[in-house]
C-alpha cells in the first residue's frame, strides 16, 4: 500500500482489534489490499493477546502492528493513538467492506455536519433466521443511532480524540460511544451498502442462545449492569 493520498479526497486509517484471529486476519487485510491504495493510508492490527500470535502470522508488511491491553474499547483507542488518516474505521478481524465502502463514507461525510456512522449488515450464511437478524440490526441503528462494531463504524478522526475516544469497556464499548454521540446531538448515518460479518458465533453457540444472549446484554447494560458482570454472561 503506497501511502499517497488523494488531495482531494479522505484519507482512511483502518483500525482492527484482534484476539486469537491468526486464522482471518491475512484474509481481511488482503480484501483491503484490493480497496484504493490513494484512499486508506494505513492498516493498523492491535492485538490484545499477551503473546500477540495474530501479529506474528501477518504477512503484509506494510501492516503497522500493535501490542495493547485486551479488551476492543482500549484495543482500538491504542490503533487510533497511531492512526494519522482523516477518518478511523474500526473494522473487526471477520468484517468485510463492501467493495464502495471507502467512496460511501467519503460521501456521507461530504456533509460537515456528520461526524461518522456505520454500514448495514450482512451476516455470511444462507439461514433466514440469521440474515433477518441482520435486517433487524440495520432498522434498529437506522431507528436508535446506536451502531454495533460489526457495522463497522467509522468516525472523522479530530472528532473521535475530541469525545475521548472509547470507554474503558471489556465489552459494550460500540454502544456507549454512539450512545455518548447521540447525547451530543451530533449526527452519525447509517449507510445503505452492506459489510459482511460471520456468523461464525451463531452457528458454534445456536442461533436461540446468541440471540437471547445478545438481548440480555443490551437490556442490562441500558439498565446500569456493570461490565465485568456482562463478559461473564457473554462468555458463558
Amino acid at each position: 500500500m503506497s501511502g499517497i493520498v488523494r488531495r482531494d479526497g479522505l484519507s482512511f486509517s483502518v483500525v482492527v482489534p484482534v484476539l486469537n484471529e491468526e486464522k482471518n486476519i491475512n484474509s481481511i487485510i488482503e480484501h483491503l489490499h484490493t480497496m484504493p491504495a490513494a484512499k486508506i493510508k494505513e492498516i493498523i492490527v492491535v492485538d490484545g493477546a499477551p503473546e500477540c500470535g495474530t501479529l506474528k502470522v501477518i504477512r503484509y508488511e506494510d501492516v503497522i502492528k500493535v501490542s495493547s491491553k485486551k479488551g476492543r474499547g482500549p484495543q482500538m483507542n491504542a490503533g487510533a493513538a497511531r492512526a494519522t488518516g482523516d477518518v478511523l474505521i474500526f473494522l473487526h478481524a471477520d468484517t468485510y467492506l463492501p467493495d464502495d465502502g471507502l467512496t460511501s463514507i467519503e460521501a456521507a461525510l461530504h456533509n460537515p455536519k456528520v461526524v461518522g456512522g456505520a454500514f448495514s449488515m450482512r451476516f455470511d450464511t444462507k439461514s433466514l433466521i440469521v440474515r433477518a437478524v441482520a435486517r433487524i440490526h440495520t432498522l434498529r441503528a437506522r431507528v436508535t443511532r446506536i451502531l454495533y462494531g460489526d457495522q463497522a463504524i467509522f468516525l472523522r478522526r479530530d472528532y473521535f480524540r475530541r469525545i475521548g475516544g472509547y470507554d474503558d469497556l471489556p465489552l459494550m464499548e460500540d454502544v456507549e460511544i454512539t450512545r455518548r454521540i447521540r447525547k451530543r446531538g451530533d449526527r452519525i448515518e447509517v449507510l445503505p451498502q452492506k459489510v459482511t460479518s460471520s456468523a461464525r458465533r451463531y452457528e458454534q453457540d445456536g442461533y436461540i442462545l446468541c440471540l437471547a444472549r445478545y438481548l440480555a446484554l443490551i437490556i442490562l447494560f441500558g439498565f446500569g449492569a456493570l461490565p465485568r458482570f456482562l463478559v461473564r454472561l457473554y462468555k458463558n
